[in-house]
């Protein structure tokens, strides 16, 4: 191995131990357990570390999720934008990034207002992962945010996520390698509905897969994770809400995909996520990106990076064992996957403060409310103690499709505040003010040349993407909802009314 390879092989072991490390920190409630009959569960966990400037050691972990599960497609009609459709740790990690930087937009723009009233000083925003774009034109299409340039995003994984990537560990992980045979309500539904089968038909790789849940379990429509990480080598980091905020520059992209060296088939990787994979037709496709070439998707493959595989189980002990484990545990019941998922989120006004042991390969951190931007245990959708069907405001995630909204809408609305009469904040805040979620996403833009060229950049990189990755079928029936109705607490309005009377 060169210098390179050396280095890179630190690098992920530091990123992979400093993500395991915050798991550890926090509270029992977030882990999985044993259950009253003996049995152990295992789960999945993901994390985003962001380094910022050429040295190693400048990491700072913003996001860590656990899950395993999604929800059946005949439940996403009552989700009304309160409910998470996928909670499988992969994707929970990447929606907590997006928050982590919406509310790193809502800071940098904090600090600013305070430092025109002399309350801090300028320098301080240097530490900011996040800054306001300076070379704007009158007529720039992109938003106003942009990542640092020194600042690159890791994604570690304790397994590889589950989809095209992962077909070969899965055809060898099987006692019976028989796939699952996939039910006649979904193929009768589609022609091609075998690509989405989850686990049928291993042979056929290549293609699109749902989240597979049981054999007997009823179909989801939720895209396997490896197809929805292979869609973020185009459409960046940044989902739908946090797009609005941030522009989509090179390092809006994952930089390094992290998982154990016995989780990484080369074969599976390259095809799923390579330069000469799956997606290879769209290599050297730009869309409308500005003069310089700045901004603008792209298909941009991410490197897949190992730790040790000694490494990974030591620091992982609620990892799926593999059937040869289970067959020597004589006398235990084999494990199950947890249906608890743990959110964590730094918070954006204090850093968790750690520090490497290099001769352990060790982080020492300690977790307080103060460092905590966001945790939650989520089952089914919502946080722990709620129901899926009866969900309010209060029982919502944080990632939920209401509450990012709200979260975009509140920096702009901070920032029209802030510059008293701002066009380009009016603009936005004309679509965020949409009365249904369907409206906020597909708005009508004739009138506004500037903004029709970013969402004509964005849904034409999105169409190109779901020609290559077919087929896509959207999760319908989540999208008829208003955000003041359903983020307006049941409760408070009653008590609101009662007082008044």
């Amino acid at each position: 191995m060169d210098d390179r390879g050396i280095y890179q092989s630190s690098l992920a072991t530091r990123i992979a131990t400093l993500v395991h490390a915050h798991f550890d920190a926090l509270p029992a409630r977030c882990k999985p357990r044993s259950r009253p009959d003996g049995t152990n569960e295992w789960i999945p966990m993901s994390g985003i570390v962001l380094a910022k400037g050429d040295a190693p050691e400048k990491l700072t972990c913003v996001a860590i999720a656990t899950g395993a599960r999604c929800l059946y497609a005949s439940q996403i009609p009552q989700c009304r934008g309160l409910v998470l459709h996928d909670s499988h740790a992969e994707i929970l990690a990447l929606r907590a990034l997006n928050l982590w930087l919406i509310n790193e937009c809502m800071a940098v723009l904090r600090e600013e207002q305070e430092a025109k009233v002399g309350k801090v000083d300028q320098s301080h925003m240097s530490e900011r992962f996040v800054r306001r774009r300076q070379d704007r034109s009158e007529n720039d299409h992109w938003p106003p945010f942009e990542l640092c340039s020194d600042v690159k995003i890791y994604m570690y994984c304790t397994c590889c996520p589950c989809g095209d990537a992962s077909m070969e560990l899965c055809m060898a992980a099987q006692d019976d390698p028989t796939p699952w045979e996939m039910s006649a309500e979904f193929s009768d539904a589609d022609p091609e509905a075998w690509k989405l089968a989850g686990r049928a038909n291993f042979s056929i790789l290549g293609v699109v897969r749902r989240k597979p849940a049981r054999a007997d379990a009823e179909p989801s429509l939720s895209k396997s994770c490896s197809d929805k990480l292979s869609l973020r080598q185009v459409m960046s980091i940044l989902s739908y809400p946090a797009s609005l905020l941030v522009a989509p520059t090179e390092n809006a992209y994952i930089t390094g995909l992290i998982m154990p060296e016995d989780e990484i088939n080369s074969s599976g990787c390259s095809r799923a996520f390579g330069m000469s994979g799956r997606m290879k037709s769209l290599a050297g496709k730009f869309w409308l990106g500005d003069s310089a070439g700045r901004y603008g998707y792209r298909f941009r493959p991410f490197e897949i990076l190992s730790v040790p595989s000694a490494i990974a189980k030591r620091i992982w002990p609620y990892r799926k064992p593999h059937p040869d484990e289970i067959c020597q545990a004589e006398g235990r019941k084999p494990p199950k996957p947890g249906n608890i998922s743990a959110v964590w989120i730094a918070s954006n006004n204090r850093k968790v403060e750690h520090s490497y042991d290099r001769d352990h390969m060790k982080w020492n951190i300690r977790l307080n409310s103060e460092t905590t931007g966001v945790l939650e245990n989520i089952i089914s959708g919502v946080k722990q103690g709620n129901k899926y069907a009866t969900v309010t405001p209060r029982g919502a995630s944080a990632l939920s499709r209401a509450k990012l909204w709200d979260s975009v809408l509140n920096v702009f609305q901070f920032l029209k505040d802030m510059e008293d009469s701002c066009e380009e904040s009016s603009d936005w805040l004309g679509i965020l003010q949409a009365q249904t979620y369907a409206e906020f996403k597909r708005p009508q833009l004739a009138d506004n040349h500037r903004l029709r060229l970013f969402y004509d950049a964005r849904a034409s990189a999105l169409r190109d993407v779901r020609q290559v990755l077919r087929p896509w079928p959207p999760n319908h029936g989540d999208e008829s909802w208003s955000r003041v109705e359903v983020l307006t607490d049941p409760k408070a309005q009653k008590t609101r009314i009662e007082s008044s009377q």
